[in-house]
């Protein structure tokens, strides 16, 4: 069984991927800014995020696992956040990535069957509207992905990401809360994915612990997206 590392594990999709890991006997050590079972660091903090990667391989005896799933959310078009908040959330959803990373290479080369599954979007390759900053950052976790593929296949490390579609997480929560009318602001997220739900944190881990296994996958993002980015639905006759 492996041994992992989870950023962003404390909640949400990071969670449920934490739970499905030890659930399959996988030893886990949670990374968070408020972890309730884990090591507290913020990814925006280099010296921190290699201490705690480092306590991290100390605890497990090494690490095959990097699940890089930290980030926040961010709302508007480009002309509603200023350039601190831009640099703020890449800083956070695409260098925190490259952080986390770079601290765990070493160990991962160790390892004789490493992996690192990083927590991309849909909104990185379907343009949604009021997400311009979020999206700029999944664009550039997609494109890291794949390079970073290319980079380490060599050394026997695979990268690979997910994409899911709006995911019944705390944070799309707190942006319903906020919501004018959060009930029809949910059937509206929910209309836009084929299936007609949200995805659910679980099913998203399901891809993340499938993909932290599939040795002969590198250099793909598995979109978990309810059918959002490849499907063309017809509308009902009438409409």
């Amino acid at each position: 069984m492996s041994k992992a590392i989870v950023t962003g594990g404390a909640s949400g999709i990071g969670a449920a991927v934490v739970s499905l890991l030890r659930e399959r006997g996988h030893d886990v050590v949670v990374l968070d800014r408020d972890p309730s079972d884990g090591i507290q660091v913020d990814v925006t903090d280099a010296a921190g995020v290699q201490a705690a990667v480092d306590e991290a391989a100390s605890r497990l005896g090494g690490l095959d696992l990097v699940v890089n799933n930290a980030g926040v959310g961010a709302a508007g078009t480009v002309a509603d956040n200023d350039d601190e908040e831009w640099h703020r959330v890449f800083d956070i959803n695409v260098v925190g990535m490259v952080r986390v990373s770079r601290a765990a290479l070493p160990y991962l080369r160790g390892s004789g069957d490493a992996a690192i599954v990083n927590t991309c979007s849909v909104a990185a390759t379907a343009g949604l509207p009021q997400r311009a900053l979020y999206s700029a950052t999944k664009g550039a976790v997609y494109s890291l992905t794949l390079a970073m593929a290319a980079d380490h296949v060599g050394e026997g490390i695979r990268v690979n990401a997910v994409a899911p579609g709006t995911a019944d997480t705390p944070w799309i929560g707190r942006l319903l809360d906020a919501a004018e009318d959060p009930e029809a602001e949910r059937a509206a997220l929910e209309a836009r994915q084929p299936m007609g739900r949200l995805v659910s944190a679980a099913e998203v881990a399901e891809a993340i612990v499938y993909l932290a296994s599939a040795t002969a996958t590198t250099g793909t993002v598995l979109g978990v997206d309810g059918g959002m980015q490849g499907l063309r639905l017809r509308a009902p006759r009438g409409r």
